[in-house]
């Protein structure tokens, strides 16, 4: 591994570079005690990829920083493993069992629906209580330009569905405007389809990549003339893949001195028929060990890269007059299995997908330094923010801030799901302890594995521990019956038992993700 890049990676001189001086801007005389909250979230970055936690193998010194600035959960998890459920978890404060989002696809009702069901999005909530609120990056709503109560809104989603939506995403059209030049490239942020888990390079460079864009547009937004206390949110598309960090983070790590993927008993890992069928369907089902290397190096060379725009965002705020009264709260909406378990991508219950790197900061109130066990969840984010802003929403979370002084039991049982009860799809996570209960409709199979003994999931004891492994099972079932998920249980809902399906192998097929928005349809299509 090569030191960090020295210069800023959001861009180095010029104006509007995102290491101008904050200081200008005007308060109240009698300024807000309520905090202003910046949320930070990375797309798919797993929850052992800071070096101050304890990898050895990356350089993240502004993620050290901020875990120095305040406290870690080193057992935080997203409840829906997957893009668009952990997104409409957070900005709802709800479960899926209450979104009714279990996967990549909305049901009907869509956007407008869920917030019916769950109450105001995050930002509208803020927004009630008095925040000026903004908000930039990916969203992955559906719609793609769904509002969510930001007073202000700018996308930048992974790809485009057509001319408009390419014309209507902020970055694309920032692109086009500003650096035409740049604007003939489909894939903006390196090219999926069979190059998904391909170890590319940025086809733009650093200071114009899209996280470098989110940067400047975050810390312009931060800085603007208003007495409010500001709610702020940046959504980093990366280091979800393709891994395509910009020059010179692409070679920042040799991949000969990248770990190789952990892995147990192919048979067992692969229970879960979704990691399978999803290796096959973005071409990752014959990665070699060399290749998974060089893509852990890639991978690591984009978190180097937002690293680096995060450490611009933590001196924007530090800069600031209100600096120790600004909760910082940075979390990514999943993991990716990067190899382990004979896997690649998400929606899988094991560590190294659904657990989440989580650090909040807040130098007035929440000690610095601190490292906790107790679990967290995404949907904690809703009353995290709305408790630092004086009036509790808590939802389905539980109260983090109100843990860290001692007035709030911790979570004594986490649960997850993915995929719509009632099918072969639906499987189910629970935690508990040192245990973890990964519960699969395909087959009615289980696996239990004590996270002390075993961190790695490698040997399932569920065996040899059959008493937890159905205690585990009830709770799950009990869970699911009080949110009213009928359609989880056998005989229509009426059944005491979990609803499972004779274990069965699911028919394979690719996903084509090429620019919609410049007609390219498929392999061959012309523009």
């Amino acid at each position: 591994m090569t030191g960090t890049p020295a210069r800023s990676p959001c861009g180095a001189t010029g104006p509007g570079c995102c290491r101008r001086d904050d200081r200008s801007v005007r308060r109240d005389p009698f300024m807000p005690t309520r905090p202003n909250v910046l949320f930070v979230m990375t797309d798919q970055q797993r929850f052992d990829t800071i070096a101050a936690l304890g990898n050895p193998h990356v350089a993240t010194p502004h993620l050290d920083r901020l875990a120095a600035r305040g406290t870690v959960f080193d057992n935080a998890y997203s409840t829906s493993p997957v893009c668009v459920p952990a997104r409409y978890t957070l900005r709802s404060g709800c479960e899926p069992t209450r979104t009714g989002v279990y996967d990549n696809t909305v049901p009907g009702g869509g956007h407008a629906a869920i917030r019916e069901r769950c109450g105001p999005y995050l930002a509208e909530a803020m927004g009630l209580r008095g925040y000026r609120t903004w908000g930039v990056g990916k969203f992955h709503t559906e719609p793609w330009d769904a509002p969510v109560g930001y007073e202000v809104q700018r996308h930048s989603e992974e790809f485009y569905g057509s001319p408009e939506q390419r014309a209507g995403d902020a970055y694309a059209s920032w692109i086009a405007t500003e650096h035409p030049e740049y604007d003939w490239i489909e894939a903006l942020m390196g090219e999926r389809t069979d190059m998904y888990y391909m170890p590319q390079l940025s086809p733009l460079p650093a200071d114009c990549t899209v996280e470098s864009w989110a940067t400047r547009e975050a810390i312009g937004l931060m800085a603007a003339d208003d007495d409010r206390p500001w709610f702020g949110f940046v959504s980093y598309i990366g280091p979800h893949p393709p891994f395509a960090p910009p020059l010179p983070y692409n070679r920042m790590y040799d991949p000969d001195q990248m770990p190789d993927p952990v892995c147990g008993d192919r048979a067992i890992d692969h229970l879960d028929q979704h990691i399978p069928w999803m290796n096959h369907l973005v071409y990752a089902e014959d990665v070699d060990p060399h290749r998974a290397r060089t893509l852990k190096a890639r991978y690591y060379g984009e978190i180097s890269y937002i690293d680096g725009c995060i450490g611009d965002l933590l001196d924007a705020v530090e800069r600031r007059p209100d600096a120790d009264n600004t909760v910082i709260c940075f979390y990514a909406d999943h993991g990716d299995l990067l190899g382990d378990h004979h896997g690649w991508q998400k929606e899988s219950f094991f560590e190294a997908s659904a657990r989440v790197p989580f650090l909040i900061s807040w130098p007035e109130r929440i000690a610095a330094g601190d490292r906790r066990s107790e679990l967290a969840c995404l949907t904690d984010l809703f009353g995290l923010a709305t408790s630092a802003a004086g009036r509790p929403e808590l939802r389905q979370g539980s109260d983090l801030l109100g843990l860290l002084a001692g007035t709030a039991p911790p979570r004594e049982t986490l649960f997850g799901c993915h995929g719509r009860p009632g099918t072969r799809r639906f499987k189910a996570m629970v935690r508990q302890g040192h245990l973890k209960l990964i519960w699969l409709a395909n087959g009615g199979h289980r696996l239990l594995f004590d996270l002390e003994a075993d961190p790695h999931e490698i040997k399932p004891v569920q065996a040899e521990r059959p008493e937890d492994a159905d205690r585990l099972t009830a709770l799950l079932a009990a869970r699911l019956r009080s949110e009213g998920v009928a359609e989880a249980f056998d005989r229509d809902g009426l059944g005491p038992e979990l609803r499972t399906f004779p274990y069965e192998e699911w028919p394979l097929t690719r996903v084509h993700q090429f620019d919609l928005s410049r007609g390219i349809t498929g392999f061959g299509a012309a523009g």
